[in-house]
């Protein structure tokens, strides 16, 4: 009954059906209150605060985030009462779907369209043992990483809790209509930098690792980001997720030019960070640098990068840089980041290369672009650069 709920509520979500881009979004914002925003503990104080006991956070968060149900008159355990009342001043409601394409490779792309009318990306990889879904938490994002798709379309505002763990919510509702296996990994590897909208990932991170929610371990939830130092040390107080860092580049002269973050937070404080998070000898930081051509890649450059790591409990993934419209980047050859890649090995960091997947329809690493009002000017900024017009 409750799978057959979930199927109907879907059918006849508002706009299922329309063509991507069609008419001027529409706000469909309410009064009522997004229970997606709650994690257990601030459910649990949301029912206190109604008169309920807290054991209905528990049950809620079961028909919510494992049932995916949004209706609550199929929330059976609940009185008809409380049923009633909770139909009166809250909702589930979660992104709706704009656009819906497969990848040649299996992959899938949701372009979601959120209540304000921005749109967001996120995307389902799925390999032999796992799927990740790859979801955003900003609208656009706030740095402005040079090799970057999103970085170039500016930045619009931070994602709710509710618009980041409902990426997860609706992808495993669609998954479920389609038979396809469910979500078994996280990485906040999307649109946005996630630890500049630190209290909304934090809580929507401890939506994904509740046993009533998703029950992901601590090594099925990455964040990746690219060295916001005093959120990093946030971090360790309020998680023990995956960590990945965006690096880059070995050096601060290289880093800055690509990553311009790093002219407050450098190289060695932001490896320092990492290193404090993840601890001696537990667990690793993973390491991405994406490899372009005569930029990064030389073999000079590896060393460098081995000497850099070399007191850094880390793995190096080598991420095959991923064009653009307008990009002044290339990737480096195969045989580039094979040298690249051999060099760090023989120093003693295990290194892959990261498969690229989803090229085809916009999907890999650093491609994700959205549909957005950038409130940077950074997008206007950057055509003037390619175009030579007058701003």
């Amino acid at each position: 009954m409750a799978k057959l709920q979930i199927f109907r509520q879907f059918d006849n979500a508002p706009g299922r059906n329309a063509a991507p881009g069609a008419g001027t979004p529409v706000d469909r914002s309410t009064d009522k209150v997004n229970l997606l925003d709650f994690d257990r503990a601030a459910l649990a104080a949301w029912f206190a605060a109604r008169g309920e006991k807290p054991f209905r956070a528990t049950q809620l968060l079961k028909w919510i985030h494992q049932q995916g149900v949004d209706d609550f008159s199929a929330m059976t355990n609940f009185s008809k009462a409380l049923r009633e009342e909770l139909a009166a001043v809250a909702e589930i409601r979660g992104p709706t779907v704009a656009a819906d394409q497969l990848s040649s490779d299996g992959s899938r792309k949701w372009l979601f369209e959120l209540a304000d009318g921005n749109r967001i990306e996120s995307v389902y990889i799925p390999e032999p043992g796992r799927a990740t879904l790859c979801i955003s938490s900003q609208v656009g994002c706030a740095l402005n990483c040079s090799f970057c798709s999103t970085a170039r379309q500016g930045f619009n505002r931070n994602l709710s809790t509710a618009e980041i763990i409902g990426q997860l919510w609706m992808v495993n509702r669609l998954l479920a209509r389609s038979g396809d296996a469910p979500v078994s990994n996280v990485v906040f590897m999307g649109m946005g930098e996630p630890l500049l909208n630190f209290d909304n990932v934090m809580a929507a991170v401890s939506l994904m690792q509740d046993d009533f929610a998703y029950a992901l371990s601590k090594r099925r939830v990455t964040i990746s980001t690219a060295g916001v130092v005093p959120a990093l040390q946030r971090l360790a107080e309020a998680t023990d997720v995956s960590l990945a860092l965006s690096l880059h580049a070995p050096d601060d002269a290289l880093r800055t030019r690509l990553v311009p973050l790093n002219q407050k937070y450098p190289i060695n404080e932001v490896l320092h960070a990492c290193r404090e998070y993840v601890g001696e000898g537990r667990r690793r930081v993973t390491i991405e640098y994406v490899m372009l051509e005569g930029v990064n890649d030389s073999d000079q450059q590896a060393r460098a990068l081995a000497r850099l790591l070399r007191q850094v409990p880390s793995k190096v993934n080598l991420i095959p840089f991923n064009p653009f419209p307008q990009t002044l980047y290339r990737r480096s050859s195969a045989e580039r980041i094979d040298s690249f890649r051999d060099i760090l090995h023989n120093s003693g960091i295990v290194t892959i290369t990261r498969k690229t997947r989803g090229d085809d329809i916009d999907a890999a690493c650093g491609q994700l672009a959205g549909d957005f009002t950038d409130r940077t000017r950074r997008r206007k900024r950057f055509e003037v650069e390619v175009t030579g017009g007058a701003a």
